[in-house]
C-alpha cells in the first residue's frame, strides 16, 4: 500500500503548489495596480506640500504660510459651518422621510421612494442651476425670497440649499436601512407596559437608529465638505476649500497651497471614515435569530400625516428637476419662455458638448466594465483564496482607502503623479484612460463591498470541494461563483456606470479639450454664462442615467431568469 500511494503525493502537492503561487501572483498584481492608481497620487500631494516651487523639501513651511493667510482660513471655516449646517438639516429630513417608509402603511410608498432617488442620476450642480432659475436675479420667486429677509440665493444660502437636495438620498438609504432592522417584541412589550407612543420613539426607535443616524451625519458632513460642483456655480464671492483648490491649481499654478488645501480636505474625510468604522465595529445585531420583523399597523391620520410629509419632500424634488427642464427648454430666459431646442443645439452643436457627452458615455462604459471586473476578481482572491496574510491585509486597505479620499484630492494627485516628467505613464495624462482609471478608484470602495457581502453569503465548501478535486481556483470562479454572484455584479456595474456620468471633482483637473466630459461641459457653460446650455446638457446627464438605470434592470431581471434559477 505505502507502494501504491507514495508517488501520488508529491503530484498532488505540487499542484496545489503551483495554483496557491497563480493567486499569489494575482494577488500582488492587484496590489501593484491600487498602488499606482491610488497610493502613489495622494504620496505625491503629501511630497508637493513639503516642497518649495523649486522642488526643495520646506517641511511644514507651505502649512504655516497657509496659516497665516486669512482668506484661505476664511474658507477653512465657511466649509466646515456650511458642511454642519446641511448636516443638521438633511439628516433630520431624512430621518422623518425614512420613518414614513418604514414605520407608517401610507400608499405609494415606491413612487416617493424613487422620486427621491432622482438626485442621484444627475450631476450635483443640476440642483444649483435650478435654484438660480428660482431665486436668482430674474428667478421666478426672488421677491418671494427677499420678502424673507434673505438678499440673494448666491453664497451660503444657495450652497445649503442645493447641498441639502444633492445629499438627502445619500442619507436616506442609510436611514431606510436603519429603520427596517426593528424587533417588533420590543414594540409589543412595550405596549403590553402602557408606554406612550414618544416613549417609545426615545427609548426604542432613536436608540436602535442611533448609529444609522451616526452614519448618515457623517456621510452628509463629508459629501458636501468635498463638493465642488455647487460651490462652484452658486457659491459666488463665497469661497470654500473645494473652489479654493481649483484657484490655487488652475488659476494661480501654486501647486503646493494646493497640496496643502487638498491635505486639510483629506482629514475631515479620513476622520469620517475612522469615526464610521468605530461605530459600526460597536454596533450590536438589532435583529437575532428569534427576532419578528416589525410591521407598522394602519392609523388613518398619522398615515395621512406621513403622506402629507412624503408629498412635500417628493414636490421639492420635482421642483427642482421641473425647473431645470423647463429652463433648458425656454427661449430666452426670461422674456421669451416659449419652448425651442435652442439650448440644446447650443449645448451639444455649438459647444461642442456632443462630444464630451460621448466621452462620458465611453468613460463610463469603461468604468462599469473594467471596474466591475478589478472589484469582483480583487474581493475573490481575498475572500476565497488563502495565503500571504500580510499583503493580503495591505490590500484590504488599499480597498478601503478610496472611501476616505475625496474626488478633488484624488484628481490633484493625479495631476503630481502622472504629470510628473519622469514617469513611464506620463503618456496617460489627459487621456479619456486615465479618467476612468481616476473614475474607478475614487468610486471602488462601495463596490468592493458590495461584492464582498455576495461573496460572503457563499458558503466556504464551493472552493474546498474544488481544492479536494484538484480544480484550480480559476475554474471554480468562472463555472461556480461568477453565475451565482452576477446580481451584484450588475448592481456594481450600474453604480459605477451613474456616477462616472455624473462625477465632476473626479475628473476637473485631468481633461484636456478632446477628452473633456458632459459634466465638466456644464461648468464652462455656466462660466459663459450659457445658463440655460448648461440646465440642458445636466437634464441630458440625468436622462442618459435614467435610461441606463432602465437597461441595468432589464439586464438584471434576463441574467436572473438565466442563471438565479436555483432559487426557486
Amino acid at each position: 500500500m505505502p507502494v501504491t500511494t507514495a508517488p501520488t503525493l508529491p503530484l498532488v502537492r505540487q499542484r496545489v503548489h503551483w495554483i496557491d503561487h497563480l493567486a499569489h501572483a494575482a494577488l500582488a498584481l492587484v496590489a501593484i495596480v491600487l498602488i499606482v492608481l491610488l497610493a502613489a497620487p495622494l504620496l505625491a500631494i503629501l511630497r508637493q506640500a513639503l516642497e518649495d516651487k523649486a522642488g526643495e523639501f520646506v517641511w511644514l513651511d507651505n502649512f504655516i504660510a497657509y496659516a497665516k493667510t486669512p482668506a484661505l482660513l476664511e474658507s477653512l471655516w465657511n466649509s466646515l459651518w456650511v458642511s454642519m449646517a446641511v448636516t443638521l438639516v438633511t439628516v433630520p429630513l431624512a430621518f422623518a422621510f425614512a420613518y414614513a417608509l418604514a414605520r407608517s402603511c401610507m400608499p405609494c410608498k415606491a413612487l416617493f421612494r424613487g422620486i427621491t432617488l432622482i438626485p442621484l442620476l444627475a450631476p450635483s450642480l443640476l440642483s444649483a442651476i435650478s435654484l438660480i432659475y428660482w431665486f436668482g436675479n430674474q428667478g421666478v420667486l426672488k421677491g418671494w425670497m427677499q420678502g424673507l429677509g434673505i438678499a440673494q440665493i448666491y453664497g451660503a444660502p444657495g450652497i445649503v440649499v442645493a447641498e441639502c437636495f444633492a445629499v438627502f438620498p445619500h442619507a436616506l438609504m442609510i436611514l431606510i436601512t436603519a429603520l427596517s432592522l426593528s424587533d417588533a417584541r420590543l414594540y409589543e412589550a412595550a405596549n403590553a407596559m402602557g408606554t406612550s407612543a414618544r416613549r417609545k420613539f426615545f427609548t426604542i426607535t432613536l436608540p436602535g437608529a442611533k448609529y444609522g443616524l451616526i452614519s448618515a451625519a457623517l456621510v452628509t458632513f463629508t459629501l458636501v465638505m468635498t463638493d465642488f460642483g455647487i460651490p462652484k456655480v452658486i457659491g459666488g464671492n463665497f469661497n470654500v476649500l473645494a473652489t479654493d483648490v481649483f484657484k490655487l491649481v488652475i488659476g494661480q499654478q501654486d501647486f503646493a497651497k494646493g497640496a496643502v488645501v487638498a491635505i486639510l480636505l483629506l482629514v475631515p474625510a479620513a476622520l469620517t471614515f475612522a469615526v464610521d468604522s468605530y461605530v459600526s465595529k460597536r454596533q450590536t445585531a438589532m435583529l437575532t435569530a428569534r427576532a419578528v420583523p416589525y410591521r407598522p399597523t394602519p392609523a388613518r391620520g398619522y398615515d395621512g400625516v406621513m403622506t402629507l410629509y412624503c408629498c412635500a419632500i417628493a414636490l421639492l424634488v420635482l421642483a427642482m428637476l421641473a425647473m431645470a427642464v423647463f429652463a433648458s427648454f425656454a427661449s430666452f430666459w426670461p422674456y421669451n419662455l416659449h419652448p425651442s431646442l435652442r439650448h440644446y443645439h447650443l449645448g451639444l452643436v455649438d459647444a461642442e458638448v456632443g462630444v464630451g457627452f460621448l466621452n462620458s458615455l465611453k468613460m463610463a462604459a469603461g468604468t462599469a466594465f473594467f471596474g466591475t471586473a478589478l472589484v469582483f476578481c480583487t474581493a475573490y482572491l481575498l475572500e476565497k483564496t488563502k495565503g500571504m496574510d500580510g499583503l493580503r491585509g495591505f490590500v484590504r486597505m488599499l480597498t478601503m482607502l478610496p472611501m476616505a479620499v475625496p474626488g478633488l484630492v484624488l484628481g490633484l494627485g493625479y495631476i503630481f503623479f502622472f504629470n510628473a516628467t519622469g514617469n513611464p505613464l506620463n503618456g496617460l495624462y489627459h487621456t479619456l484612460t486615465l479618467l476612468t482609471l481616476c473614475t474607478i478608484v475614487h468610486f471602488y470602495t462601495t463596490g468592493h463591498l458590495t461584492a464582498v457581502t455576495a461573496l460572503k453569503s457563499l458558503d466556504a465548501e464551493f472552493e474546498a470541494v474544488s481544492a479536494s478535486l484538484k480544480v484550480p481556483f480559476f475554474k471554480t470562479f468562472w463555472r461556480v461563483t461568477l453565475p451565482i454572484c452576477t446580481p451584484a455584479l450588475i448592481d456594481i456595474a450600474r453604480y459605477f456606470f451613474i456616477n462616472a456620468m455624473t462625477t465632476i471633482s473626479a475628473v476637473v483637473f485631468l481633461y484636456a479639450p478632446e477628452t473633456k466630459v458632459a459634466s465638466i461641459a456644464i461648468l464652462n457653460l455656466d462660466e459663459a454664462g450659457e445658463m440655460g446650455a448648461a440646465a440642458a446638457m445636466a437634464v441630458l446627464i440625468c436622462l442618459a442615467s435614467s435610461i441606463a438605470t432602465l437597461l441595468f434592470m432589464a439586464l438584471a431581471s434576463w441574467v436572473n431568469r438565466r442563471t438565479q434559477a436555483w432559487k426557486k
